[in-house]
């Protein structure tokens, strides 16, 4: 490509810029049939972790949890290609997995193909989320309702329960949206758990099933807020599963995961209402979890209550929505861990553009003691 090529296309992607949404991000138009959209999403943090350093003092940790390149084409009306090239958790104390771009270095965070035989069956092959959970199974992380993820799905400061590459899994995807989208399927097969501790090499098979019965929810990605733009209440459904494990040493171990979910968004007041619930039943984990007593191959049940509210009016350029999440975990014969979370989101363009500020509490069993952490959050992208 020489320059003049690239002079043309800068002005072109400007040119979108200036008039599209932030939330669509930047489009332009290659023929009848071919299209490119590209958008970019970063989240600041700063976070105090109490007795969260390595010799057991008080962390103060700055950090960009995420920074997200977005590039999506349409090839035909039948093929699109999708990519997050991402940073995650960039510059967080003590983490440092470049290949995956953690702490430092970029990945392909997302990378498929989807070939789309209608609205209600397509096929997607790649890497991408694992269609388990709402929160991180569906859930975009650029419009969460709190500020991170439950602790059990990576949030916080926590890891993903299940076998993954930062929450996404290499497979092939079968999903669509029939009945008008008021209803939603997605069947993965995919790694999973790979080497050593996969001896047979046997494949993991995951799905999630969703019904929507007020407004549907068409897309790959939701929202976990729709401040007040939608109406949703969702139940669903999800199964993991994967056999013949090595965990924690233990040869022949199949790994099994149930969950159901309820989503409700709603307007009221002026304001807008978002509520949400899951439950998680595990059979031997695949994963030993940092935040709790969770180790591979071990039993255990998960859930969570989040709720938050939409405030009527501005105050001052932007808009102040409260929310706080309950979650528990807990483990056959170890014993449960809590976390109590409260914070606020201050919305000055939607979820292009928001100040979130929580606190959470880590009650950790058996008299372990408890740990405060505090999140401040600056997001910006389009």
């Amino acid at each position: 490509m020489n320059w003049e090529q690239i002079t043309i296309l800068g002005l072109l992607v400007c040119s979108c810029w200036s008039g599209s949404s932030a939330r669509a991000g930047a489009k332009f138009e290659i023929d009848d049939q071919t299209s490119i959209e590209i958008g970019f999403w970063a989240q600041g943090w700063y976070q105090f972790v109490e007795e969260g350093a390595a010799n057991g003092e008080n962390l103060n940790d700055f950090m960009v949890r995420r920074a997200y390149l977005s590039l999506k084409g349409q090839v035909t009306p039948y093929v699109e290609v999708f990519t997050h090239i991402a940073a995650d958790r960039l510059g967080q104390d003590g983490l440092d997995d470049p290949s995956l771009g953690l702490g430092s270095g970029v990945a392909f965070r997302d990378l498929w193909i989807t070939l789309k035989v209608n609205e209600a069956f397509k096929v997607q092959l790649g890497r991408m989320y694992v269609p388990v959970t709402r929160a991180f199974g569906t859930t975009s992380t650029k419009a969460l309702l709190a500020t991170d993820l439950p602790f059990l799905q990576g949030g916080v400061r926590g890891n993903v329960f299940y076998a993954s590459k930062v929450g996404r899994d290499d497979g092939l995807v079968l999903w669509g949206n029939p009945l008008n989208g008021l209803a939603q399927y997605r069947f993965m097969v995919s790694e999973g758990v790979e080497n050593q501790n996969n001896p047979e090499d046997s494949r993991r098979f995951a799905g999630r099933v969703a019904v929507n019965l007020i407004e549907p929810e068409k897309s790959w990605f939701n929202q976990g807020t729709y401040l007040g733009e939608k109406k949703i209440l969702s139940v669903g459904f999800g199964y993991d599963t994967q056999r013949d494990l090595t965990l924690n040493g233990i040869q022949g171990q199949d790994n099994r995961v149930w969950t159901g979910d309820v989503f409700l968004d709603y307007p009221l007041g002026g304001g807008a209402v978002t509520l949400e619930a899951a439950y998680i039943d595990i059979k031997h984990s695949t994963q030993t979890h940092n935040f709790s007593d969770l180790a591979a191959g071990d039993d255990a049940e998960n859930w969570y209550l989040q709720a938050g509210y939409l405030v009527p009016g501005k105050i001052g350029p932007g808009r102040i929505q409260p929310y706080a999440r309950y979650e528990s975990i807990a483990v056959q014969s170890k014993g449960a861990t809590d976390y109590i979370t409260a914070g606020s989101n201050y919305y000055l363009r939607g979820h292009d553009a928001k100040i979130s500020l929580d606190y959470t509490f880590v009650d950790q069993p058996r008299g372990q003691g408890g740990q405060s952490i505090v999140t401040l959050q600056i997001a910006a992208g389009f």
